[in-house]
């Protein structure tokens, strides 16, 4: 196996590309996917976010595209790539046109938060390529605007975060609205039985590629808890940002209100800082990303929303403000650094009612995550977790019980109890 673009059977217009880019050796995903995809192999990958796995599609589609040429006339929708976010939907449309630049093909991404009027102007144009969420490209399908019934390629980007937030019909119903004769690529960070059952369903005897076990993180990532008291998290900080001189960071919260808050506050102490989560436009969140990859904003606070979507070359600090409470979502989170061979450093401010959801993602890992008191910012022992609200609910219930729990009835011929 070749890790030279040059030997991967790519055409001249696309190694031209590449070259633009300054790339010319491929990672290990797109040396297996590559010549795969153009061999019009049905491909099932696993990969961890940051490993290019984007142009390890992109590249042969557009090479699939090329060799069996226009249909001339009108352009229709030769290839269709649903992604599960706004923001991932921008930057693998724009992946698209920066290595088919040499190429005559259109594409367009379709997502929703915006007006969709130019939408349905793109379309009546014609377009080759057409990236979208599931949700906006539902809304096109119900009313008549798009037609997939010419679809050669059908990508699924990011299959397991999809699944996650509930697109699991919208993507059967949009499945069955194309061509059966197609070539389908599943792109996932995760196999688990819901993607192979997926696989199943939409697939003809894929190629199973995975170049990374499951939720493991990336090798180059230094990753550091630092514990303090929930109450002083932003001060801290703000230390770090100051102290060690951080130009650009990536935090994480747990809630919209939480990211607003935060980035108002740090804003006041001095570090130019914005919010994006899902309850801002498309174009806020837009402009936040292209002033933060531009150096314009030091700090970018962002919610879960961002965690797999965000793709910003040689970003240095990820910090988990707050820690995520699906363990899986801490490997999507510090994957936003140290993405294709770069190193990266990923931070978490833990406090004490935060130790179960470290245990939950210590153990995910497989090791502890290393420990490092902040000077000055010794956690107060005396402060103890609030107990959860399970928590409260089984003392009240032993309490009443005088200690022992009642006895749970168990169904009639059935495992299942009440």
């Amino acid at each position: 196996m070749t890790n030279k673009f040059s030997e991967l059977g790519l055409s001249n217009e696309l190694l031209r590309a590449v070259k633009d880019q300054g790339y010319t050796k491929a990672t290990p995903i797109q040396s297996r996917a590559i010549p795969l995809v153009l061999d019009g192999i049905d491909v099932l990958a696993g990969a961890q976010t940051g490993t290019g796995k984007t142009a390890g599609f992109t590249l042969p589609l557009l090479q699939n595209l090329q060799k069996k040429g226009s249909s001339g006339g009108k352009r229709h929708i030769r290839a269709l790539v649903l992604v599960p976010t706004r923001e991932l939907a921008a930057q693998v449309e724009e992946s698209i046109a920066t290595y088919g630049r040499y190429l005559d093909f259109k594409s367009m991404v379709i997502f929703g938060g915006v007006n969709i009027n130019p939408q349905f102007k793109k379309l009546r144009a014609g377009v080759d390529i057409v990236v979208a969420t599931p949700g906006r490209l539902m809304d096109h399908m119900s009313q008549g605007t798009i037609k997939l019934d010419r679809v050669e390629t059908l990508i699924l980007d990011e299959a397991d975060r999809m699944l996650d937030m509930g697109f699991i019909r919208d993507i059967r119903r949009i499945v069955n609205a194309v061509p059966t004769s197609r070539q389908t690529l599943l792109f996932s960070a995760t196999f688990s039985h819901e993607i192979r059952e997926l696989a199943k369903d939409f697939m003809v005897y894929p190629e199973e590629i995975q170049v990374a076990k499951r939720n493991e993180t990336a090798d180059k990532v230094a990753q550091i808890i630092h514990p303090v008291d929930k109450a002083r998290k932003r001060e801290l900080l703000a230390h770090l940002i100051k102290e060690d001189n951080w130009y650009q960071a990536l935090v994480f919260t747990r809630t919209k209100h939480g990211a607003n808050r935060l980035s108002l506050q740090l804003t006041k102490s001095g570090i130019p800082s914005s919010a994006i989560h899902g309850n801002k436009s498309q174009a806020a969140r837009t402009r936040a990303l292209k002033e933060f990859k531009e150096g314009k904003m030091q700090v970018l606070v962002a919610t879960d929303i961002a965690a797999r979507g965000l793709d910003i070359e040689q970003l240095p600090h990820v910090v988990n403000y707050e820690l995520p409470n699906v363990p899986e979502d801490y490997v999507h989170r510090i994957g936003r650094t140290g993405r294709a061979g770069e190193s990266g450093h990923a931070v978490s401010l833990v406090s004490a009612d935060e130790t179960k959801l470290l245990h939950d993602i210590e153990k995910l890992l497989g090791h502890p995550i290393k420990r490092s008191v902040i000077h000055g910012f010794k956690p107060d022992e005396n402060i103890r977790a609030k107990p959860s609200v399970q928590q409260k609910k089984r003392a009240r219930r032993n309490a009443a019980t005088g200690g022992t729990a009642p006895k749970r009835r168990r169904f009639k011929n059935s495992g299942r109890t009440r």
